[in-house]
């Protein structure tokens, strides 16, 4: 049976309470006064926490104290993290689903709102670009759907992937490392992938209905929940960093990124997140190989125009246009010896 909304929203005012005060104690009059309900109602909302696997220290007298919280990815652990107005207030968790993105595509049709959010701690199918497999191993990483209902035409739709790309780059960095995004969504670490972003909408000609931002990052993956294929290429924030990522901090500091970008895009357009985006860059100024399906192009990545499409000057010299490809960044030429 579902848990009664109001008790959960109960229990999601308690974590906040005790996370604000941090180390201190917070009696059990003072929650009792702030959340309308008797000092015993209190004590069997902390003592259903405790059966999620929350730690919180009783001490009569002085009150309650939050000692440690599961590595777990529902609105409990979530609300008490988040600064957003609309991004992650909403959140569908599921232990495991085949993709978030096919689960909040269903609930946009159904009327979900601007900033709801799918979580999964594992995906069974999840997807990356032109129908490639995201591995997702349960418990470890942070894969995630966001509903987003903006005001826009279609045809700007995919400048959305660019957004979510500068406000994920960021807030790795914010981790201590060189995130770098790779044209046009991956975020990688020391040359190996991190991230990944898959954007679907559905629209008419003249509007946008929702896209849906999908995101899946590598937190705390370690190579040998990698495929074998993969070791090579693929990374997570743990590797990087030596430490483990508490998962639900990460999510909220990232959706409150995410917000922040999102604002200004709409508000501003397009040019700051383009700017940014160069300057977060991996792929400019590199030598590429570029698969489309319909050629392969080499050249030089000079820049991505007014509505994210990649330039690529080519070795014959021609300047073109790259809408959707995949981009492999070539190793520097070496210098010919003196003969």
């Amino acid at each position: 049976m579902p848990a009664d909304p109001t008790e959960q929203t109960q229990e999601e005012l308690i974590l906040g309470f005790l996370s604000e005060s941090g180390s201190d104690f917070t009696s059990g009059e003072a929650l009792s006064g702030k959340l309308g309900l008797s000092r015993t109602a209190v004590w069997k909302r902390v003592e259903a926490l405790r059966t999620k696997g929350y730690r919180i220290e009783a001490i009569s007298a002085r009150g309650y104290r939050l000692l440690e919280v599961p590595d777990r990815l529902t609105s409990l652990e979530l609300a008490p993290l988040l600064t957003t107005r609309d991004m992650g207030r909403t959140v569908h968790h599921h232990d495991s689903v085949g993709s978030t993105n096919e689960v909040a595509f269903r609930l946009a049709q159904d009327g979900a709102e601007h900033g709801e959010v799918v979580v999964a701690e594992q995906q069974t199918a999840g997807k990356g670009r032109r129908g490639r497999a995201w591995v997702s191993p349960p418990g470890l990483n942070l894969y995630f759907s966001a509903i987003l209902r903006p005001e826009l035409p279609p045809q700007r739709a995919p400048e959305l992937t660019l957004v979510a790309a500068v406000a994920l780059a960021e807030t790795l960095r914010e981790q201590g490392t060189e995130a770098a995004i790779k044209w046009p969504n991956d975020v990688h670490l020391d040359g190996r992938k991190v991230a990944g972003i898959l954007t679907e909408l559905s629209a008419e000609p003249e509007r946008v209905h929702f896209v849906i931002v999908g995101v899946g990052i590598n937190l705390n993956s370690r190579a040998e929940h990698f495929p074998e294929e993969l070791r090579e290429t693929a990374t997570s924030l743990t590797l990087a960093t030596g430490q483990r990522v508490p998962r639900a901090r990460f999510a909220a500091a990232l959706w409150g990124r995410m917000e922040e970008w999102l604002d200004r895009y709409l508000e501003e357009g397009f040019d700051p997140v383009r700017a940014r985006w160069k300057a977060l860059s991996s792929t400019l100024g590199q030598d590429v190989l570029v698969r489309t399906d319909r050629q392969e192009l080499r050249g030089r990545a000079e820049d991505i125009d007014p509505s994210g499409a990649l330039l690529v000057r080519t070795e014959g010299g021609s300047l073109e246009r790259v809408l959707a490809g995949d981009v492999e960044q070539l190793r520097p030429r070496k210098p010919a010896r003196p003969r």
